[in-house]
């Protein structure tokens, strides 16, 4: 009998920490990948994520706003997960800016939380 609860205690461990996991929250993220005009990748290239709400709300949304540069495979990620809440229906759409040197570029990248969002923007001497 003693081997018998000791068998069950431990399934009952086994089961509570593996349900104890299905609820963690993925990270949420924006992946920007920075191109040419010829589609080759800018490396070194300034990126800036923004809100810019065309209707003048109260909240601030300048906390959303993150900049850095592209590392060699001109991509650059951006991590939102600090701002997801669980239950929150929706997370952002933010604008990108792209600049290197006299190349400009510009998109728009919508935020699903819980997921690396991708975006790529195409910087030319023409924006």
């Amino acid at each position: 009998m003693p081997l018998k609860a000791l068998l069950t205690t431990v399934l009952l461990l086994i089961l509570g920490a593996g349900l104890g996991s299905c609820n963690k929250e993925k990270d949420t993220k924006a992946t920007i990948t920075v191109v040419d005009s010829a589609g080759a990748v800018v490396a070194g290239a300034y990126v800036k994520l923004f809100a810019n709400p065309t209707t003048p709300l109260q909240a601030d949304f300048s906390r959303l706003t993150k900049d850095g540069n592209t590392g060699s495979d001109g991509k650059i990620t951006f991590d939102y997960s600090e701002f997801y809440k669980r239950g929150q229906a929706g997370f952002a759409v933010l604008d990108i800016q792209a600049i290197k040197d006299s190349l400009t570029g510009e998109g728009i990248i919508r935020i699903e939380e819980e997921q690396t969002n991708e975006e790529t923007v195409v910087v030319s001497s023409g924006n």
